[in-house]
């Protein structure tokens, strides 16, 4: 199984450890970051969404006009786009990047989110909408004809689309850890994206998703999301690790702000649950941030030298998780080190593995 590297970008240079800074739209920057994991080797980049930020598609549009080989995976909430015309924006921005695109659906882990767009329908109807969504979306990228539908929260007559995907297939990745979401992933994703969790719930997931795609005999792939914390040896690794909690906290504090936690989300829960377990898990797990911040983004890291962190993603590897989000505290100059470090080093050792036929490793540890 070959190996991909997701990365992430923002609109504007900011994290955990760094107060937003520039203009809210910083055309340069977005350029900027784009370019720098196209150059350092990363085959995708995440685009996210959020109620009160820039528009993803906009965002998107402009990195893939500042790089040539790059692809995206843009962050998409059904609810507040009708999917006929998502259909027809994402097939169009597909093109518009030469079929570089792919398209993540998030269902919304956060009532109050979702009201600040508008949305008032709970976590469970959410899901039940996110099932008819995908569904229409991809009858009006793959049919060849108008379609009527007719469904509990979407309708349609004679809907059609002209324009159709540049790829033959447009990638639907898909995020959520509770019943119906492994439901719907079952139904519907190619890729089921998971945070950063413990490689023994990690497997428990990755299982389970499985079957739900087996019951549509299907197949399903999985990506999984760290914050790599690198150091030259394991105790500059950790010292920075400690380094970044001192800050966070310090930002936390003089923000006056705490990231807001989603008690809706199963998968920030799940996080809670590693936090609860301890601050340091398997090999080199780490839960610091994703404490602070009550688990609600991907927020957890893989701590120690190139060499160690690369070891603990080759472990996830053995549960059959294939594609890797990254993204560091230092958003920017994190990427152009794992472009150095970290990757190479990764890919080079799932080579060495194909090339030699070493079966996969099924320890935990």
């Amino acid at each position: 199984m070959s190996v991909q590297f997701i990365g992430m970008i923002g609109h504007r240079l900011a994290s955990e450890i760094i107060p937003p800074a520039g203009p809210i739209f910083d055309k340069q920057y977005i350029a900027d970051f784009a370019k720098a994991h196209e150059d350092a080797g990363f085959d995708r980049i995440l685009v996210a969404y959020a109620s009160d930020q820039p528009d993803a598609f906009l965002v998107t549009a402009h990195a893939g006009a500042n790089t040539s080989r790059i692809h995206f995976l843009l962050a998409h909430r059904p609810g507040f786009v009708a999917p006929t015309l998502a259909a027809r924006k994402l097939a169009t921005l597909d093109h518009l990047l030469d079929g570089r695109v792919a398209v993540h659906i998030i269902s919304g882990g956060s009532d109050a989110e979702q009201r600040r767009d508008g949305d008032f329908e709970p976590k469970s109807g959410r899901y039940q909408r996110t099932d008819e969504y995908i569904e229409v979306l991809k009858k009006s990228w793959y049919s060849e004809k108008g379609f009527d539908h007719q469904g509990e929260f979407y309708q349609a007559e004679n809907a059609f689309s002209a324009i159709k995907p540049y790829q033959q297939r447009l990638p639907v990745f898909f995020g959520g850890s509770s019943e119906d979401a492994i439901r719907v992933a079952g139904k519907h994703a190619d890729v089921f994206a998971l945070w950063g969790e413990p490689l023994a719930s990690a497997a428990e997931t990755v299982a389970a998703v499985k079957a739900s795609a087996a019951a549509h005999q299907r197949e399903i792939n999985f990506s999984i999301s760290f914050r790599p914390v690198l150091g030259n040896t394991e105790e500059e690794a950790w010292a920075k690790a400690d380094e970044i909690l001192a800050k966070a906290k310090a930002q936390q504090e003089k923000s006056g702000q705490v990231l807001a936690a989603k008690p809706q989300s199963v998968g920030a829960q799940r996080l809670l649950n590693a936090v609860a377990k301890g601050d340091r898990l398997d090999s080199c797990l780490w839960t610091g941030i994703a404490g602070l911040i009550g688990g609600g983004s991907n927020s957890t890291a893989l701590v120690g030298t190139p060499e160690q962190v690369s070891e603990a993603l080759l472990k996830y590897y053995d549960l059959g998780i294939t594609t890797f989000l990254i993204r560091g505290f230092d958003p920017l100059n994190d990427a152009v080190e794992y472009g150095k470090h970290l990757i190479p080093l990764t890919k080079q050792k799932i080579a060495a593995r194909q090339a030699s036929h070493q079966p996969a490793r099924t320890s935990l540890v």
